[in-house]
């Protein structure tokens, strides 16, 4: 059962701070729901995690509409997509045009999707909070967190993103990666959405852009622990862009290769190995690590992702993105040095 005199402020608190909610407009809850295939193919604690956020966005809903009765509150369930950033059935894209405001309570994200570009084009604002979690809420968790400082140290990444050309990042565990972002626009992930079409994640706190397509070569070691049932280390390596081979990481490891077929060379299996994101994590209040909405929120963690950055002004479209969290990295942008060993450099 959800405890909802735990969450009751966090959810008031998200509304009115970061998504500006206001008397009159229209807010949306929705989640996805084990689809059939779900059913057959995933393991009894998947299958209780995505029941448990049902639940959760339903308490959420149920919240709303006490704490803001001139508002108009709704709450739709939908089919899961199975994966990141797959496009969900095409009621979910008319439901989210007909809203001001969006919780997304999922478990597979609509972050980079058209149905949620196509809302917040049309001034939607939305909140995608894919694999949110109940403790998430509750005082001290990463959702209560200082949006004001959390922006402020954001966009002061966003602008060292936007002067960079090259980007090389190293670990002591064996990270050796470097890739382009000459030309690319770097984004703030503040957690403040309360502007006309405004998006981003809750709990928030990123800076982030699309690095060059093409651009990206070396191994990145992604440890133990930080990746969802990873249980041992695990190597991906790029060559001219892509993601060619996994090393390790046992089961993880088996899901990932079906998910990118490396020996392919055709689509969806070419575009989902391009490297699509880099990202800065700014919440001080992040802690969990093998959450991968919260772990690569933490303040001084990294994350990659691979699949699509047409959402975020890059130029691969695919039906997937996936992100890896990278702990204490040295980050060097050009000649200078923002990250060494997990602390944020600035001058």
């Amino acid at each position: 059962m959800i405890n909802t005199s735990k969450i009751d402020n966090g959810v008031q608190q998200i509304l009115v701070r970061n998504m500006g909610l206001r008397n009159g407009e229209r807010l949306l809850i929705i989640t996805d729901s084990p689809s059939s295939h779900d059913w057959r193919t995933l393991n009894i604690k998947s299958l209780d995690d995505m029941l448990k956020r049902n639940l959760l966005a339903k308490s959420i809903a149920d919240i709303a509409k006490r704490r803001f009765p001139k508002c108009k509150t709704g709450f739709k369930i939908y089919p899961s997509t199975g994966r990141n950033s797959a496009e969900p059935e095409k009621t979910v894209e008319t439901n989210l045009k007909k809203c001001d405001v969006i919780l997304a309570i999922t478990t597979y994200s609509i972050s980079h999707t058209d149905a949620r570009q196509s809302a917040t084009k049309m001034g939607v604002r939305i909140a995608s909070m894919p694999s949110v979690l109940e403790n998430m809420f509750y005082d001290g968790g990463s959702m209560t967190a200082d949006y004001v400082r959390i922006a402020s140290e954001t966009m002061r990444l966003t602008k060292i993103l936007n002067n960079t050309s090259m980007i090389r990042i190293g670990t002591k565990t064996g990270t050796d990666f470097f890739f382009s972002i000459k030309g690319r626009k770097g984004l703030s992930d503040t957690g403040i959405l309360n502007s006309r079409g405004d998006s981003g994640n809750l709990p928030a706190g990123e800076a982030y852009i699309a690095p060059v397509e093409g651009t990206a070569n070396g191994i990145v070691i992604i440890e133990a622990g930080w990746f969802p049932n990873l249980k041992r280390n695990m190597s991906l390596i790029f060559e001219s862009g892509n993601l060619v081979k996994i090393v390790g990481g046992g089961e993880v490891r088996k899901i990932l290769m079906n998910l990118i077929q490396s020996k392919s060379k055709a689509n969806p299996y070419l575009t989902r190995r391009c490297l699509a994101e880099f990202g800065i994590g700014t919440n001080p209040k992040a802690t969990k690590r093998d959450n991968l909405l919260e772990a690569e929120k933490m303040r001084g963690t990294i994350h990659i992702a691979i699949g699509d950055n047409s959402h975020m002004g890059g130029l691969n479209k695919a039906d997937l993105h996936q992100d890896f969290v990278i702990r204490s990295p040295t980050v060097k942008m050009d000649n200078r040095i923002v990250l060494k060993n997990g602390k944020l450099k600035f001058t």
